[in-house]
């Protein structure tokens, strides 16, 4: 196997792999271009490897969904005090930033499934531990656990299935991680119901099951393999996602072409990202995640319940409809993403959710004021309903999909774990302070989150590139010139 890399140094670059890279079953790499031609022969095999990657986007959501149905059932039979039982709610979110800051190094040194699998194993042994648990500090230990896995997960999931889909399902198939995740969420709600919280533990540990038996069925990242020098892995991993018979010199020489030039910079350290050549990349990456968080959206998520029984209306009917309607919609985003594209998605979502956060804020100012009483339970649920609606059209799912875009493959696991940090970091301040801010003023809380969407919409305009249809490589070389 000997690959030879031609460079013209002042017309660019230009590489061309000329040894086939599988032996004699590669005669369809290096002649032939009927599959680039095309682009839209996509085998089972993309759609089978991403439904395996975001069953880990399932369990994700089992973890962040199990507390809210089972607060008053666990409080009783562990005689827990309301302090123990919050601690046992929000350490999740530290869990999940300690994930954050491993993840892209784990996913770097042993790939996107190994990263997989060592979430997993967090995730089954965290909802052992909650299963079997007797008292408090078991079952702090069991959450703590469930919340790393689910901080690798949020990382390495889209990732993984950005570097395996082919250019033009890329945007369709990184949106099922955000599916998965509020469908999770809204089925654990709803079986919480009727589940004891032990039972709901134990149903937790079916996506991660799934997710292992199905990582031996499905091939690595090409790209990863790719940069860990592994040329006959990587023509073969992505000939498996490509079709058997299908021709896959053109995006294999741009992949081998892109790292090739990657591997002739020196290997980044941390302090190199915030350098000139990679600080768009990371500046789009963590901007998107602040907008994501900041603009209130775990406040609004945790405490729906007693937003709807302070604006008036019944809190189980108003939760049903915001869970149903974010899977929709959130299916609605995916379908749209590849074809309306990301940045008017994420300007559409934006808008929405500055205008329901002032429904919101506006029912609430009546409320204080004893004003049109009669008007605040319909412009208060319109509000909710109107916000959520519009975060999972764009906000919830796109800043994921496009931070799985443009990190180049060599800083991709050092800049996404910052971006994950920051935006696990950001969920939990936003739930944190959300009952401070309440308390202090429910209408001044929602035109704050106005304001902070109202910046998001402008960040984006400014800020952020629109990324269909381009290859990463294309994308990642342009935005990191």
């Amino acid at each position: 196997m000997k690959m030879e890399i031609k460079e013209d140094v002042e017309g660019g670059k230009q590489k061309i792999i000329t040894e086939p890279l599988l032996g004699e079953n590669n005669n369809q790499l290096v002649h032939g271009t009927k599959d680039h031609d095309h682009p839209h022969n996509h085998p089972w095999m993309v759609y089978f490897t991403t439904f395996i990657a975001v069953c880990g986007s399932y369990e994700f959501g089992a973890c962040a969904g199990y507390s809210s149905p089972t607060q008053d059932a666990i409080r009783k039979d562990l005689s827990l005090s309301l302090a123990e039982y919050s601690l046992f709610g929000s350490i999740l979110t530290f869990g999940a930033m300690i994930g954050a800051i491993t993840s892209g190094p784990i996913a770097d040194f042993v790939g996107r499934k190994g990263a997989m699998r060592v979430s997993s194993a967090f995730c089954v042994a965290g909802w052992l531990v909650i299963y079997f648990s007797k008292g408090p500090v078991p079952l702090d230990i069991g959450r703590l656990a469930t919340g790393y896995g689910m901080g690798v997960f949020s990382f390495v999931v889209p990732v993984f299935v950005a570097e395996i889909a082919p250019k033009e399902l890329r945007g369709a198939l990184t949106t099922l991680n955000q599916f998965m995740i509020v469908t999770a969420v809204s089925v654990s709600f709803i079986i919480g119901t009727v589940l004891s919280w032990r039972a709901l533990a134990i149903i937790g540990l079916i996506p991660t099951a799934v997710l292992l038996l199905g990582l031996f069925l499905i091939p690595e990242s090409p790209r990863w393999l790719a940069k860990k020098g592994r040329a006959k892995d990587f023509v073969a991993a992505l000939q498996t996602l490509r079709g058997k018979g299908a021709d896959i010199s053109h995006e294999a020489a741009e992949i081998q072409d892109y790292i090739t030039s990657l591997e002739l910079l020196a290997k980044p350290k941390m302090l190199d990202l915030f350098q000139r050549r990679y600080l768009r990349s990371l500046t789009i990456g963590i901007g998107l995640m602040v907008c994501q968080q900041f603009g209130g959206i775990n406040g609004v998520c945790f405490y729906t319940s007693s937003i709807f029984d302070l604006a008036g209306f019944p809190s189980a009917t108003g939760t049903i409809i915001y869970a149903i309607l974010q899977i929709i919609i959130t299916g609605l985003g995916a379908a749209l993403i590849d074809k309306a594209g990301r940045k008017p998605l994420l300007l559409v979502s934006g808008s929405g959710l500055v205008a329901g956060c002032i429904f919101t804020a506006v029912a609430f100012y009546l409320k204080v004021h004893n004003v049109g009483l009669g008007a605040v339970p319909a412009l208060a649920v319109t509000g909710i309903l109107v916000y959520i609606g519009s975060f999972s059209i764009g906000m919830g799912a796109i800043p994921w999909v496009v931070m799985s875009e443009i990190f180049p493959v060599n800083i991709k696991g050092q800049a996404g774990s910052i971006a994950t940090l920051v935006n696990w970091f950001g969920a939990w301040l936003c739930s944190y302070t959300f009952n401070f801010l309440m308390s202090w003023s429910s209408y001044g809380t929602f035109i704050l989150y106005a304001a902070i969407n109202a910046l998001a919409i402008l960040f984006i305009v400014v800020a952020v590139p629109e990324t269909k249809g381009k290859s990463l490589e294309q994308l990642q070389a342009a935005i990191n010139a």
